[in-house]
């Protein structure tokens, strides 16, 4: 009994000091993790990187708007186009533009005056919005851009599915206390 006592006691300092393949064996425990962390790290850049996109094509949209006295077509076009640019390298399948004149009810809201919209539908005119408060000055009007984008990404279809990304700009007119929408 004793020689088997000593037998395991000389193995178990013989697998102590043995340590050739610890370091494979950490390596394999910690390369899933760190994997994961890189490319966590390049999602989580690429997702932000299209937030700020969103946050620019609503300010865009809103800002070449105001700078207007009188929208048409041509010229809501040409902002819907510009607003689709902005957003490369991105697709721009499934991305709702709202464009909105606002002008004030005098009781702290706004009442749409003409609405134009892109893969969505337009506010309906006459009906009021819910303006932050200090936004419409007391007679004037204000451009509301909506933007929603839906982002989808190779990792993010596995785990979460698409992410709405969404964002409001206000503008207020530059040359006219409002802008008018003529169809010309």
């Amino acid at each position: 009994m004793l020689n088997l006592l000593a037998r395991f006691a000389k193995a178990r300092a013989l697998f102590r000091r043995a340590q050739g393949g610890l370091a494979a064996i950490e390596f394999a425990l910690l390369a899933p993790v760190m994997a994961a962390m890189f490319l966590g790290s390049i999602e989580l850049a690429d997702a932000l990187n299209c937030n700020q996109k969103v946050t620019g094509m609503a300010a865009t949209a809103a800002d070449l708007i105001a700078q207007e006295t009188n929208a048409t077509n041509a010229d809501v076009t040409n902002v819907f186009s510009a607003v689709n640019a902005i957003v490369y390298p991105y697709p721009v399948t499934g991305m709702k533009i709202v464009i909105s004149c606002l002008t004030d009810d005098s009781h702290g809201g706004g009442k749409v005056t003409w609405s134009d919209a892109q893969n969505a539908t337009a506010r309906t005119v006459g009906s009021t919005v819910t303006v932050p408060s200090g936004v419409i000055t007391t007679g004037g009007s204000v451009i509301l851009a909506e933007i929603t984008y839906p982002y989808n990404s190779p990792v993010t279809d596995y785990i979460t599915g698409t992410l709405n990304m969404t964002s409001t700009f206000y503008a207020r007119p530059r040359r006219s206390t409002t802008i008018t929408r003529t169809a010309s």
